[in-house]
Order: structure tokens, then sequence, then C-alpha cells
């Protein structure tokens, strides 16, 4: 028997009414369950029950077997004198608060439809890729879709705690946050510390100040990230190192980055740091020092790609790194890029944003935003989409995503909606 079964019967109003009782043979009722406590402390606040005539508004704790209040040392704590009731699966010994006071019990194992528990064990021993593998499209679409929608303000939310920390650290700068992030995204998971790491070697004011000259965004972005120092046999790279020279000591800037920051191995040549850098200047460019503000200031979605849909300077037509000739190819950033900034930095840093700065109708516009989004292809969605069909917009991959990582991998299921629905609820009469 676990804890977090005993919580969910408890929680769900799940333990038969008509016959309830106390260990003493007292008539018990349920009038409230009360809040479950997310801290330290009793693990439901508030509750309100009646036993015989009496009624009694306080905390609950639960436990599989009694005798873990006095192995939890809740006998010596006076924060557990207020509990009016020990609900247990199993009673093993009689317990008492701090004041010696006797406490009432709960002991639950004969009054809750034990297909819930035959149910729960099967989702919780499945080595399926998630739990209900097999059962969740007995799930009425409806509900699925219901918490998808759900799930999806779950996850903005979670991310937005991440870049609350990344704001204070930032003083509520909006810009340099986003930019931040931004970087980091368009760096991908190999490059995206040093992405993060490379912007903030550049002050934000230097950048506004040479936003109208791409070809200086590159010498500052190229030099301050550590590949200009190496010898060049071609003018373009070899313009762009003199001119970092010259403005390394006009705007005294920091240190550059260590070139072995940046990963190369095992990676497509499209996604080589060089390009990205590149691709960065002109987006820099475009955005005229307010790109943050610039994609704030749109609902529209072509406005967004226009933005950031961009193509290096043509040097880089035929280079996917400094000094290094290739083949020729575009070298532009691809829509699946694009609608991954989008998804992952636009829109929970909008998010945030509308919360902080009251924005009603912000989360309608990202809602709209990642509805308008074709589905994230990744391996986590592949499966989805063979257990559940393919999905028609990246608000419900990333609810997926979030299903998936938040709930299914540690087997929340009792937390889950289908999970719950799954399980039966059971029903007296």
């Amino acid at each position: 028997m676990k804890e977090e079964f005993i919580f969910y019967l408890w929680k769900h109003r799940l333990l038969n009414p008509a016959c309830l009782q106390t260990i003493n043979n007292e008539r018990l009722e349920i009038m409230y369950p009360g809040q479950e406590n997310p801290d330290s402390g009793p693990d439901f606040l508030s509750a309100k029950i009646r036993i015989g005539e009496t009624t009694w508004v306080g905390n609950v704790e639960i436990h599989t077997r009694s005798s873990l209040w006095y192995r939890h040392g809740h006998h010596l704590d006076p924060a557990y004198d207020n509990i009016i009731l020990h609900v247990v699966y199993e009673l093993d010994k009689e317990i008492c608060n701090s004041k010696n006071e006797p406490i009432p019990h709960l002991e639950i194992k004969d009054y809750f439809d034990h297909t819930l528990l035959k149910n729960y064990r099967l989702l919780k021993q499945s080595m399926n890729w998630i739990p209900c593998e097999k059962m969740i499209t007995e799930v009425e679409p409806f509900l699925l879709e219901h918490w998808l929608c759900r799930l999806l303000i779950c996850r903005l939310e979670r991310k937005a705690n991440e870049i609350h920390q990344y704001l204070t650290y930032f003083e509520n700068h909006w810009e340099l946050l986003f930019l931040f992030m931004f970087c980091r995204s368009l760096g991908g998971k190999a490059n995206a510390s040093a992405f993060g790491l490379l912007i903030q070697r550049v002050p934000l004011n230097v950048l506004s100040r040479n936003h109208d000259k791409p070809t200086t965004m590159e010498s500052l972005l190229f030099g301050q990230a550590g590949l200009l120092d190496a010898s060049f046999d071609e003018e373009y790279p070899n313009s762009l190192k003199q001119e970092y020279a010259y403005l390394g000591k006009k705007y005294d800037l920091p240190d550059p980055l260590r070139k072995d920051l940046w990963k190369y191995a095992r990676m497509r040549p499209a996604n080589f740091p060089d390009i990205r850098i590149a691709q960065l200047a002109m987006i820099l460019h475009r955005g005229e020092g307010q790109l943050f503000q610039k994609m704030l200031e749109t609902n529209e979605k072509k406005v967004m790609y226009q933005l950031l849909s961009v193509s290096p300077a043509g040097y880089w037509h035929n280079h996917y790194r400094l000094g290094k000739l290739s083949s020729r190819r575009n070298k532009s950033i691809g829509e699946e890029t694009v609608n991954r900034i989008l998804i992952n930095t636009w829109a929970p840093i909008s998010f945030v944003y509308g919360k902080e700065t009251g924005i009603d109708h912000q989360n309608d516009r990202i809602l709209h935003m990642l509805s308008s989004l074709p589905p994230e292809q990744n391996a986590i969605i592949r499966r989805w989409d063979k257990i559940i069909g393919p999905r028609e917009n990246a608000a419900e991959t990333q609810a997926l995503l979030e299903l998936y990582k938040e709930y299914c991998v540690p087997k929340k299921c009792l937390k889950c909606t289908i999970g719950h629905k799954i399980l039966g609820r059971a029903t007296f009469e």
C-alpha cells in the first residue's frame, strides 16, 4: 500500500460514506476533506468532519500504518496538535499528540472499492512506454482535449518559474532576458550555453548603437565568440577581424569566449555555430535593438517569420565556417528553427510578461500563436502519434510533452485526469 493512494481516496471522497466509522465504532461523516498541503506539516488542512454528534474542523494526517506517526516524530511536534483525524490503511498502534491527547483513527481497508487498488497497481507496475498505453484510447476524446488545454497552461507556468529567475538576474530588463533565451534556443542543445554567454559579452547598448550595420554586428559577435582569433586567407573574415580590433578598444569590450566552448561534432553543418552567429547578426539588425518589443507588438505569425527568417551576408552562401569554403547553399533560418524559437522562447517569456504587466489578452495571443504553428516532430511526439493519433498543432504537442515528462515518466497517474478516469470512480448509493 502506498500513501499516495490513500491521499487519492481521501481527496476524491472515494471512501464509502454509508458506513464510515472510527476505530472506536463512532459514526464518521466527511463534510470537507480539506486542502492538500504541498509544504511541511499535516497532509490536509482545514478539513471538516463529524464524529458522532460533534463537528470538528482541523487538519488530517495520512499514513499507511498508524505507527508511522511516532516514527516521523509527530507526537513531539505541536504543529500536529490540531489533527482531528488520523487516516490509515492499517491500525497497528494507538497514537497521541504532543499534549498526550489521543487522536481519532479511521482505518480505511474495508471502506473502498478494491477495484481501484487493482487498477492503481496495474498502472504503477506497467512496463509500457506510458502506464496507460493499452487503456488511454478508451477515454473519451473530449476529456483528453480538455486535459491537454490545462496541461499547456501548466507547462507555461512551470517554465515561468525558470524565467523569473533569469528576469531577476537581468534586473527586470525584458530585452536582455529575451535575447539571452532567444540565443540559447538558436544555438540548439549543443551550443545553448555558449550562445547564452556570448550575448552577455556584447553590451546591449553597443548592439543597439550598431544595429543598422550588419557587418559590424558580425564583427562584434564573432569577435566576442573568440572565433576571430585565427589566421584567415580570405578577405571577409580578415575584415571582420580588423573591425573587431577597433571595436574592442572603442567600447572596451570584455574578454572574448574561449573557442573550445563551441561544439561542431555530430552536428549538421546548417547548425554550426558560425552560421547561427551570422544569422543572429542579421536578426539583431532587423530587430533594430528592440527585437522583443517588435515581437510583442504583432499578433501576426507572418510578421514574426519575417523578423526571424533571415539570410546572412553573401559570404555565408558558400561557407559553413569562417575561412572554410563549402558548396553553395541557402543559409537562411528554416521554418522549423523559427517555430522552435516561437514555441520555446517567445511563448513562455510572453506568458510571464503578460502576467507581470497585467496584459489580460496576452494569454489569448500565445494560445492563438501556438495553435497556428505546426505540430512538433520529435521522438516523444512520434510515440504519442502511434498511440492516440497525430496532433494538429504545437499547442497540442507542447501539452503532450508536459503530460509525458511530468506525469507519465514519474507515474503520477493519480494526479492525471486520464489516470483518474482509467482508475474508475467507486460509487456508493
